[in-house]
């Protein structure tokens, strides 16, 4: 069995075979993806080729490099270890035809992968994915050498990293009273890189957690390193509460996606989900756009388009035609966000992946996230959880619960799926999701999403109750028991 190429591009864990990331499946993905690109641009086009800190990410830039050099293409590469939104944002400004990062974002520290962007800094899409998955195909039949590092045609650009510090700063807004930020970037690429771009916002008070400040591949202080897990900031909070730190902010290996924390009113610092960071941001970038939005106040280029998908909360249905917007929920992951319409103010998806400067990179950014938070946060107004209990007063209380679903070994999703919809269909309304393999149960007052995991032998499940506006403590009480429902409604049929 061999790497299959997705939309995503390619992830498995580290080793050698053809199912595993390794130098000659590197070389595989390389060629295919070169195969595709001068099917369609001529020789001495541009591809970004860049990497994170992980265990075998910077000889396998060394040979995507050279496979894609060998077949005519000029290929840049940063010559260090950059966050993912480096490579998409050079695709961007560079003209480059294609991205290549090699990076497992916030998978486990024996795994790795490939990234692959199209012209724009964006991600592919079918039948892209399919195209270049035949090249793959095609490729492992013949055999591919394995080239040496150094291949001519390769240009080391370490400027790539500045001219995305500088267009990230440029787009953001200076804040009034510029917060002190806690910040971790999870033993990953991000930490300097987003303190530059804060600093040249003016929020030069940041502190980050030093046994997670510098790269480490083996994520040693965490379970792991993803930001959504509670064990994964618990230093962060730590430090949050010991500098009194007005914003946390944890980015997670690549730097792709940022969760936020606050202090509450009883002085404990938590972590926001990304909805409850999504509905802030998106109501606060409708009303104050940053300097770098698409669409300014007063000009004439039609409603702005904020974009989130069929796992996210509902609440965006509701805030962003209040805020004079335009709402468009996508099937899940940014290639479908981004291309959700124009002028495009700002996507989200529940996964704590943000894109507030499209123009800048056209894909999810922790780092530009974490700029615009800090903007918003020192801009002045209520405190986070003033702001969160103002969206619930104006368009009622969302209640979630998400939780991931294991599958018996051996069996197949698609199955699993069928057998679980129809088993709901006495709780509530199912209807299949358009573009995406899973389905909708609907009840009053509730919903749930459940869908495949793309990785793991697992269902997905995203549960949500809701209120009325100006909603009571019973009101929210009885969104809790709602959820809990439905949430436990789906788990039995998931099981059975």
């Amino acid at each position: 069995m061999s790497l299959t190429f997705g939309t995503a591009g390619v992830r498995a864990p580290l080793g050698p075979g053809p199912d595993r990331m390794n130098a000659g499946t590197v070389a595989l993905v390389a060629t295919a993806v070169a195969r595709h690109v001068r099917m369609r641009e001529p020789a001495g086009s541009t591809v970004i080729v860049g990497g994170d800190a992980r265990h075998g990410s910077a000889r396998f830039v060394e040979v995507a490099a050279a496979v894609l050099a060998a077949h005519g293409l000029v290929v840049v590469v940063p010559g260090s270890p950059v966050p993912t939104p480096v490579v998409a944002a050079a695709v961007r400004a560079r003209g480059a035809v294609a991205g290549l990062m090699v990076t497992a974002s916030h998978n486990p520290a024996t795994d790795n992968g490939i990234k692959v962007y199209g012209p724009g800094g964006v991600q592919i899409v079918p039948p892209t994915d399919a195209e270049i998955e035949r090249h793959l195909t095609a490729a492992a039949r013949e055999g591919v050498d394995v080239p040496h590092a150094g291949a001519s045609g390769v240009l080391v650009d370490p400027t790539l990293v500045d001219d995305y510090v500088a267009s990230v700063v440029t787009g953001l807004p200076t804040p009034a009273r510029p917060p002190r930020v806690a910040l971790t970037p999870v033993h990953g690429v991000g930490g300097e890189i987003c303190r530059r771009v804060l600093a040249g916002i003016g929020v030069d008070d940041v502190t980050l957690v030093a046994e997670q400040a510098g790269p480490d591949p083996d994520f040693p202080t965490v379970d792991s390193p993803n930001p959504e897990r509670p064990g994964t900031t618990l230093r962060l909070r730590r430090l949050a509460e010991e500098i009194g730190a007005d914003v946390a902010l944890a980015l997670d290996p690549d730097a792709d996606r940022c969760a936020t924390g606050f202090v509450g009113a009883d002085g404990r610092w938590r972590m926001l989900d990304g909805d409850e960071t999504g509905g802030l941001l998106a109501d606060h970038l409708l009303t104050s756009p940053l300097p770098g939005s698409a669409r300014t106040v007063g000009s004439d280029s039609g409603a702005p388009v904020v974009a989130s998908t069929i796992v996210s909360s509902r609440l965006p249905s509701l805030l962003v035609p209040a805020r004079g917007g335009r709402h468009v929920e996508t099937p899940t992951g940014f290639k479908w966000l981004v291309r959700a319409g124009d002028p495009l103010r700002y996507a989200y998806e529940e996964a704590i992946g943000h894109c507030v400067l499209p123009d800048v990179v056209a894909d999810k950014d922790g780092i530009s996230a974490a700029g615009a938070w800090c903007a918003m946060i020192g801009s002045g107004g209520p405190p986070v959880g003033a702001r969160l209990d103002a969206l619930a007063e104006e368009f009622g209380a969302h209640v979630r619960r998400n939780v991931p679903l294991p599958l018996q070994p051996g069996s197949d999703p698609a199955v699993e799926l069928r057998r679980a919809a129809d088993l709901l269909v006495s709780t509530g309304t199912v209807t299949p999701l358009d573009g995406s393999a899973g389905f909708r149960v609907s009840t009053p007052g509730a919903r749930a999403v459940i869908r495949p995991s793309g990785t793991e032998p697992l269902l997905k499940t995203y549960v949500e109750a809701w209120t009325p506006a100006r909603p009571s403590a019973s009101d929210r009480a009885d969104a809790a028991r709602r959820v809990a429902a439905l949430a436990d409604s789906v788990a039995s049929a998931v099981a059975s």
